[in-house]
């Protein structure tokens, strides 16, 4: 197998014409081209600076998980250092983590932020939202946010769906063009993601009391408490602010 490293987006266009698959951190990959077999010529982003931004509202697809620091996010940072081993995270990266892992642990804490992905297409690199990434699977070049106010992450390794634990993601917005704020929640819930966005009340009280009544009231009783944990949290620290 050759694997490439594009250093241009024209150069990474190339190789994606041509038939190279993409690589990420090869962490989820590996395992599956030794059953199948391996592709002729793989493409790898880690040498691409528009996968490999952090910081300023934005995060590379080719940034491995280790490297996430305080440039991003509390609920982003957090949610890097929960996923598997120190090695799993000096490899993976958060576009393997987001476009080809079942778990997508990252997925939480970008959907709190209200992220945006830049995605590459044949004309070039073009916003999309998470919901179509998710979809069609495009090559994901980098994340985009707002700052949040604040942000809170939590992973219940007690609490499993099948083999999978529960995480909970908060953060605190502003909405663009106005003063206006908004909390957003998202839970992992097995290997699917709900998620929430209300209006910002200084009273944590009245928000879970909105929330409840959304489906994330439904969650098992352990995690909808340590959403009111981290709802709490996150605007106790937004209102300081």
């Amino acid at each position: 197998m050759f694997v490439r490293l594009p250093t241009s987006v024209s150069e990474a266009q190339e190789c994606l014409v041509e038939g190279a698959v993409p690589v990420g951190g090869a962490t989820l990959v590996w395992a599956s081209w030794q059953r199948d077999g391996f592709p002729e010529q793989a493409v790898s982003l880690r040498e691409l600076p528009e996968a490999k931004v952090i910081g300023d509202g934005a995060l590379g697809a080719a940034v491995l998980l280790h490297e996430m620091d305080e440039r991003v996010p509390e609920v982003l940072r957090r949610a890097a250092a929960g996923v598997g081993t120190g090695a799993v995270r000096r490899t993976a990266t958060v576009g393997g983590n987001i476009v080809g892992s079942t778990l997508r642990c990252l997925l939480p804490a970008a959907l709190v932020l209200d992220a945006r992905a830049v995605v590459l297409e044949a004309d070039g690199p073009v916003e999309t939202d998470l919901a179509e990434l998710l979809a069609k699977r495009p090559v994901l070049l980098s994340l985009r946010w707002r700052e949040p106010v604040a942000s809170g992450y939590r992973k219940l390794t007690g609490v499993l769906r099948g083999e999978v634990p529960f995480v909970v993601a908060v953060a605190v917005g502003a909405v663009e063009g106005t003063e206006a704020r908004v909390l957003r929640v998202a839970v992992r819930d097995g290997y699917d993601v709900l998620s929430e966005t209300v209006p910002y009340d200084t009273d944590a009280g009245r928000i879970l009391g909105t929330l409840a009544l959304t489906p994330l009231g439904t969650l098992p009783e352990a995690v909808f408490e340590a959403v009111r944990e981290e709802v709490t949290g996150v605007v106790e620290r937004a209102g300081a602010r």
